[in-house]
C-alpha cells in the first residue's frame, strides 16, 4: 500500500521480479474553474447590490411608518376628542382628516406591495387605518345631534349678534338719574358683579355685610365699613372703616372695632351710625361709629327672633336693616304676618316705627331684599351662579309685583345686600367676598 499526497487518491500497487512497486495512480481534474467562480462573484455582487437596495428601502418605509404611525396616533386622539365632545368640530375638520388617512392608506398599500410575504406592523398599520375611515365616516353620517346644523345656526346668530350690537352702540345711552333722585321707573337692569375683595378676615369668615355710608348732607363722603360675622354665621363682633376707597382695597389705614351684642348679616350704616340686631332679642342696636358705643336700643314692636323666619340658605337673620333716598328701614316678619314680609320705616334718630307695610310674599322663600325710593325689591336664587330680584312692592303705591331681572354672582349664597343712594350702586357681601353692582333705571312710564 502507497500513500501519495493529500491531492491523490490511496490505490492498490505490485512488486515487480526486481522488487520494484508498480501502481496506478488516478490524479483528479487539475483545471481551475475559474469561469464557474467568476459567475459566482458576479451573482454575489448582484445580490449584494440588490440586498443593499432593499435594505435602503426598508430603513425608508421604516422611517416613513414611525412618521405615519405617529399620525395615526395623533389622529386616533382626534377623532376620540370629536366622539367625546358636540359642537367643536366642522365639515372642514372631517374633509382634513379623510385626506390625512387617504395619505397613509396610499403609502400601506404601495409597502405592502413591495414587500414579499406577510408584514405584521405594516398589516396593522393598514387595519388602523381602514377603521379610522370607518370611524370619520360614521361620526360624519351619524351626527344625532344635529351639531353641523346647529354650529351653521350658531354662525348665523352670532352674525345676528354681531349686527344687532352695531345698531345698538348707535343708540344713546341709558337715561341718566341724579344720585339721591327718585324721578326714575325703578330698576331696569343691572351690570355684571365687580369683585372688589375678599374679607379681612378671610375665606372662613363666609356671612356679614358690608357698604358705604350715606350721608343725605355730604353724598359725597366716600366711608366704607366691612362687618364679616364670627365663623359660625350668627354673631357680629369686629367690624372695620376705611375712609377712602383706595384704603379698602389695599387695606390701609383701618379702623377696626370691636361690638359684643351684634346678631346676623342684616347690618347697615346711615350718616355715621351703625344699626344691627342685637345678639337674641328683637332689639335694635343704634351705634355711634365716631365713639363705637351703643347710643340707643329699642324693641322693634312684634319682631320675630332667634333665627325664626330668616332668608333662605341664610340663618339669623330676623332683621335686615337698610337704607335709601327717604331713610332707615328694617325689613323683618311677625307671628301676625305668618312669615310674610313686613316693611317699616323707622326714625333714624328715635328708632321709632313710623309706618308699617304688611306684604304677601313669604321671607323665607326670598334669598334677600332692598329698598330703593320706597320700593321693596326681593331675590331668589336661580342656581349657584345666578339670582333673581323676582318681587317688588312699593310702599308708596302699596302695589307688589313680579318682575324679572338677572343678578349674575360669584359664588353660591348672597348673604347680605346693602343699597347706597350716593352712587346708586348694591354692596352685595357673597360667600366672604365683598362685590358690587351698578344699577340702571329707567323713565318714568307715562
Amino acid at each position: 500500500m502507497a500513500v501519495i499526497g493529500m491531492l491523490f487518491a490511496n490505490v492498490s500497487g505490485s512488486l515487480d521480479d526486481q522488487g520494484i512497486c508498480q501502481c496506478s495512480v488516478y490524479l483528479p481534474d487539475t483545471t481551475f474553474p475559474v469561469q464557474k467562480v467568476e459567475k459566482l462573484e458576479i451573482i454575489a455582487q448582484t445580490l449584494s447590490q440588490k440586498f443593499d437596495s432593499e435594505l435602503s428601502k426598508v430603513t425608508q418605509y421604516i422611517k416613513a411608518m414611525e412618521v405615519y404611525e405617529q399620525k395615526i396616533q395623533n389622529l386616533t386622539i382626534r377623532v376620540e376628542l370629536m366622539e367625546k365632545t358636540s359642537g367643536t368640530y366642522t365639515e372642514l375638520d372631517f374633509q382634513l382628516l379623510k385626506v390625512e388617512i387617504k395619505e397613509m392608506e396610499k403609502l400601506i398599500i404601495q409597502l405592502k406591495s413591495t414587500l414579499v410575504g406577510s408584514n405584521v406592523i405594516v398589516e396593522q398599520l393598514y387595519v388602523e387605518i381602514k377603521n379610522l375611515t370607518m370611524i370619520v365616516n360614521d361620526l360624519e353620517l351619524m351626527d344625532k345631534n344635529n351639531v353641523l346644523a346647529i354650529r351653521r345656526q350658531i354662525v348665523n346668530l352670532q352674525n345676528q349678534l354681531k349686527a344687532c350690537e352695531e345698531n345698538s352702540s348707535k343708540t344713546t345711552e341709558p337715561p341718566y338719574f341724579a344720585p339721591g333722585s327718585c324721578s326714575h321707573g325703578g330698576i331696569l337692569n343691572i351690570t355684571r358683579p365687580y369683585i372688589i375683595q375678599l374679607n379681612w378676615r378671610g375665606f372662613s369668615f363666609k356671612y356679614g355685610a358690608w357698604g358705604r355710608d350715606y350721608s343725605p348732607l355730604t353724598p359725597e363722603k366716600a366711608m366704607y365699613w366691612v362687618a364679616p360675622l364670627n365663623t359660625e354665621g350668627r354673631y357680629l363682633e369686629y367690624y372695620r372703616l376705611y375712609n377712602s376707597y383706595d384704603d379698602l382695597l389695599l387695606y390701609k389705614n383701618p379702623r377696626e372695632y370691636r361690638v359684643t351684642y351684634g346678631e346676623g348679616s342684616g347690618t347697615t350704616v346711615y350718616n355715621n351710625f351703625m344699626y344691627f340686631n342685637v345678639y337674641s332679642t328683637r332689639d335694635i342696636a343704634k351705634l355711634d361709629l365716631n365713639k363705637n358705643t351703643v347710643v340707643l336700643r329699642k324693641a322693634l314692636p312684634d319682631a320675630v327672633y332667634g333665627n325664626r323666619f330668616s332668608y333662605a340658605g341664610v340663618a339669623w337673620q330676623d332683621m335686615d336693616f337698610t337704607v335709601d333716598e327717604n331713610g332707615l328701614w328694617v325689613i323683618y316678619s311677625t307671628e301676625a304676618s305668618t312669615g310674610n314680609i313686613v316693611i317699616s320705616k323707622l326714625n333714624e334718630t328715635s328708632l321709632d316705627v313710623l309706618n308699617t307695610w304688611e306684604t304677601k310674599q313669604y321671607k323665607p322663600a326670598v334669598s334677600n331684599a332692598f329698598i330703593i325710593c320706597g320700593v321693596l325689591y326681593a331675590t331668589r336664587t336661580m342656581n349657584t351662579r345666578t339670582e333673581e330680584i323676582f318681587y317688588t312692592y312699593d310702599t308708596n303705591t302699596g302695589r307688589e309685583s313680579q318682575i324679572s331681572i338677572i343678578m349674575d354672582k360669584m359664588l353660591e349664597t348672597v348673604q347680605s345686600i346693602n343699597y347706597n343712594p350716593s352712587d346708586q350702586k348694591l354692596y352685595v357681601y357673597n360667600d366672604g367676598y365683598l362685590v358690587t353692582y351698578n344699577l340702571i333705571f329707567q323713565p318714568v312710564l307715562q
